[in-house]
């Protein structure tokens, strides 16, 4: 990494210079920031490190995961529920690349985390030594920043640098790579926290005449509607939100990252939309007259063809992102900056309002969606157990306030769709990248970060597969996380596509599963099977009830499938209820 003069803020630190190595730098750089949970595994390139780790047991919690991916994952759902910076390591050529997807996933998700990797010696850089990748070039594309490291001098202004953007303005992961001899190197270390950096501004000033603009196209709406995303929950704006959406009586629709920041049971809050979202704000997308999308980035999986999106309406896009402004559908007002401000900007310049009839449309065609699709989900009356009913019974016995772990699939759809949540941050997925494996090493994280709640991982038979060796890591870390795998003996959701699409080619998708039950006990965690509706309450109960980690498998119908769906490409008004 060059020297820079970037940072041009800088929080002082009382702490008077000492000599000390790279690697002992980096542990202490990383107490200045609050870190207490590390998530990684050893290798050659990073071993001075872990040596230092091994001095610091008493300061920092390193948990070995059984697999740097699984790091990274862990990481994100620490990150998601604490609002936390995640910090994992890793060593250098496998390691290093191991990290990449879980990156990619903090990336499209927003997900602030840390990643710190070793490096062969900076006299060995483009020689192909053992154990050598450009890790730097291959996480460009999926980092928000990323830098390398060659002396020891650069540490502490590195990973000040690196904690700043990845918890500032829209946050995102960050890497950064540190050759051995610069973590044996010492040199007099000082660190000072970054509070600034120049030509970069994380959080863009919010133009009163757009708040201004926006309220009048909102004050004067006969037919209003909210999308909300993530970005409420990252700018802990949740309480200006649903202030905003009570004075102004708004029908208010959200994304999968954006669930839960309000209650499940809001009467405003309409449901989920998407390609398996809910029939009426989906339908009704299509017929409001202004549409406020907040946090939130117009993904494809939320538009359909954009071609017939939402065209009738006016739209306002509140965003502390410039680069999502007209990026997928054309904005008539744009809001930047960060929601929390912008919406306690906002409030004062709404009318209080109502639009009864307007909100009385969502529950009409929620009524149909019920009969035709929530009712056989929820409550089945044909013989093989449904993904709805078991999440239903987990809403029962958790009150609702439980923290969702998914992982990508159906099962993922079924828990955003019917999982109640009363509490913020506690709907935690995969959503842009749709990361299989992603759901039992989150849910590491986030019992971590949130030991108080239950912390429940929803995980169908494929995705579990990935990364079944992080039962390792909750066995030996003690984290009392909750299993539950729904098995359709599938790759449940490309089956459904082959179903509809492909003339039920099933192609590759069927799975012969192992003895989880077995696999879970040979970790010495509980577990149980369950392949009856009479079994069911009591075993969800027996789970939740535990002290410690649990696994419960639950036999679903082999080809059950997701509704509503909108076909890959179609409108968001042309979505199927069968």
């Amino acid at each position: 990494m060059k020297e820079t003069q970037t940072i041009n803020k800088k929080e002082e630190n009382t702490q008077t210079s000492e000599r000390i190595s790279g690697s002992e730098a980096i542990i202490k750089c990383l107490l200045a920031e609050g870190v207490d949970i590390l998530y990684g595994y050893p290798g050659g390139a990073i071993m001075p490190v872990y040596d230092e780790l091994y001095k610091y047991q008493d300061k920092i919690h390193h948990v070995l995961t059984r697999h740097e991916q699984g790091a990274t994952h862990s990481a994100q759902g620490y990150a998601r529920i604490s609002g936390k910076v995640g910090v994992c390591i890793a060593t250098s050529g496998p390691g290093a690349t191991n990290l990449i997807t879980g990156i990619a996933d903090a990336q499209i998700d927003s997900t602030p985390m840390v990643c710190i990797t070793g490096q062969v010696g900076s006299h060995l850089l483009g020689s192909d030594a053992f154990q050598e990748t450009d890790i730097v070039g291959i996480s460009t594309p999926v980092t928000k920043w990323n830098c390398q490291i060659t002396k020891a001098s650069q540490i502490p202004e590195a990973i000040a640098k690196a904690f700043y953007i990845a918890k500032s303005g829209r946050p995102g992961p960050v890497l950064i790579d540190i050759t051995k001899d610069a973590q044996f190197e010492e040199f007099d270390f000082k660190y000072e926290k970054c509070t600034g950096i120049r030509s970069y501004k994380p959080v863009p000033d919010t133009d009163i005449n757009s708040l201004k603009a926006a309220a009048d196209l909102i004050n004067n709406a006969k037919k209003p509607m909210i999308v909300w995303g993530q970005g409420i929950i990252l700018g802990k704006a949740e309480a200006e939100f649903k202030a905003v959406i009570e004075k102004a009586g708004i029908p208010s629709a959200w994304t999968i990252l954006g669930a839960s920041a309000i209650p499940t049971s809001h009467d405003l809050n309409v449901g989920m939309v998407g390609m398996h979202g809910n029939y009426a704000p989906n339908v009704l997308t299509n017929e409001c007259d202004v549409l406020i999308a907040i946090g939130m980035r117009f993904d494809d999986r939320v538009t359909g063809n954009l071609d017939t999106y939402a065209k009738q309406a006016q739209v306002i896009h509140f965003d502390i992102d410039p680069a999502e402004i007209d990026k997928n559908v054309k904005t008539d007002v744009a809001v930047l900056g960060d929601a929390k401000t912008s919406l306690a900007s906002l409030l004062p310049l709404l009318n209080k309002n109502s639009h009864d009839a307007w909100h009385q449309k969502f529950k009409d065609l929620y009524k149909i969606e019920y009969e035709k699709v929530i009712k056989n989900d929820l409550h089945p009356t044909k013989e093989g157990l449904t993904m709805g009913e078991v999440l239903k019974e987990i809403n029962t016995q958790t009150k609702g306030e439980a923290a969702i772990v998914s992982d990508v699939g159906q099962h993922q759809m079924i828990a955003c769709r019917y999982a109640d949540f009363n509490k913020t941050k506690s709907n935690i997925t995969s959503g842009g990248l749709g990361t299989m494996g992603f759901a039992l090493p989150a849910a590491i994280g986030a019992k971590m970060a949130a030991p108080d709640r239950d912390v429940v991982a929803i995980i169908g038979d494929g995705g579990y597969q990935m990364t079944i060796q992080e039962l390792g890591t909750i066995f030996q870390q003690k984290v009392p996380v909750k299993i539950v795998v729904l098995n359709n003996e599938f790759l449940g959701m490309v089956r459904q596509w082959q179903q509809l699409f492909f003339d039920k080619r099933y192609a590759s998708t069927e799975m012969v599963n192992p003895d989880f039950v077995a696999i879970a006990k040979g970790y010495f965690i509980d577990a149980k099977k369950v392949t009856t509706r009479t079994d069911l309450k009591a075993a969800v109960k027996e789970m939740i009830a535990s002290e410690g980690p649990y696994f419960l498998e639950v036999r679903v119908e082999k080809e059950g499938n997701v509704f509503p769906m909108i076909p890959t490409g179609a409108s968001v008004s042309d979505i199927r209820l069968e």
